[in-house]
């Protein structure tokens, strides 16, 4: 089955191709002789019921050494009819979850009739990572989604050390550990609540962060892998992207129950890629489906070729159509 699938993401040029889940995605994909095209989420028209994009044909390898910069070759851009011509898409550019990503969600959800969308956009709209995982409370540690500076001192009174980030944030960007005593907790909302409309996520801290912050990868509801994500030095966040190392890792019976849970949920909606976020082998902290990442991590550990296991479950939703 040769498909032509056309992946919405961020440039090219700006990706760490040695992590990078999309890149190992796209590898794979053509390795099976799938045919691709890269465009950006700005990229989207919509006239007449007919959602195109001016993409470039890419062809996508390792690159011959580090920093090459000649991991991609695009050919000239073509109008590709996303309804019609395309039989995938991957939604994969990164967060922030705005006004921006949202929009794509309601563009693309209009072609889902006829093209495999990945993840499925109405459902990503409807599952952001820290308010999807709010269904599965029982699993998650104290948590509050307040604006107000009184309810979090007041959590913090209960709870002592707690974390606060922004309920729509990605990457381990802007979270913060308030220690006992709540010293700047006010400062720190008059911030939070100047630069986001939303409320915020607090939720008590965890010591067990620096034993790590698992990533457990599930595709189409079933666990593919696994790694335990470290802080690094001086940082209570392990998020590779801010500096966190990766190291093999297993399930705890614990986690292999969160996840019995969430699966059959994460295939019902068409969730085909997931990564969630588990601290302590107890606490689930996130469910990441906008553009989860970890696969390259995963099989440099495991050997375990998640891609490969990513396009099997896309190839069959394809085939089942």
């Amino acid at each position: 089955m040769s498909l032509t699938v056309a992946v919405q993401m961020d440039p090219l040029d700006q990706i760490n191709v040695a992590g990078d889940s999309t890149f190992a995605l796209m590898l794979s994909a053509q390795a099976r002789g799938h045919r691709l095209f890269h465009y950006g989420a700005e990229d989207l028209n919509w006239s007449d019921g007919r959602l195109w994009v001016k993409a470039h044909p890419v062809t996508v390898q390792q690159p011959t050494s580090a920093g090459a910069g000649d991991h991609y070759r695009f050919d000239a851009p073509v109008s590709l009819d996303l309804g019609d011509t395309a039989d995938v898409v991957l939604m994969r550019q990164d967060p922030p979850f705005d006004l921006g990503y949202i929009t794509a969600t309601h563009l693309l959800e209009r072609i889902t009739d006829k093209t495999l969308v990945v993840n499925e956009p109405a459902q990503v709209r409807n599952a952001p990572e820290k308010v999807f995982v709010l269904d599965y409370a029982r699993f998650m540690p104290p948590t509050l989604i307040t604006r107000s500076t009184d309810e979090a001192r007041a959590f913090l009174a209960e709870h002592g050390a707690i974390v606060v980030k922004p309920l729509h944030g990605n990457g381990g960007k802007a979270i913060f550990k308030v220690e006992e005593g709540g010293l700047n907790l006010s400062a720190l909302f008059e911030v939070f609540n100047q630069t986001w409309r939303e409320p915020h996520m607090v939720q008590a801290f965890l010591p067990d962060v620096v034993e790590g912050d698992k990533r457990i990868v599930l595709v189409d509801g079933m666990v593919a892998g696994a790694i335990n994500r470290l802080p690094g030095e001086g940082e209570i966040r392990s998020n590779l992207a801010v500096g966190g190392s990766a190291e093999k890792t297993e399930l705890t019976p614990r986690e292999r129950e969160i996840c019995e849970a969430l699966g059959p949920e994460l295939k019902r909606r068409g969730l085909i890629f997931v990564g969630i976020d588990v601290i302590g082998g107890e606490w689930l902290t996130e469910v990441n489906v906008t553009s989860p990442t970890g696969i390259v991590a995963i099989e440099r550990f495991d050997g375990t070729d998640v891609a490969g296991l990513i396009w099997d479950a896309i190839e069959r939703r394809v085939a089942e159509r």
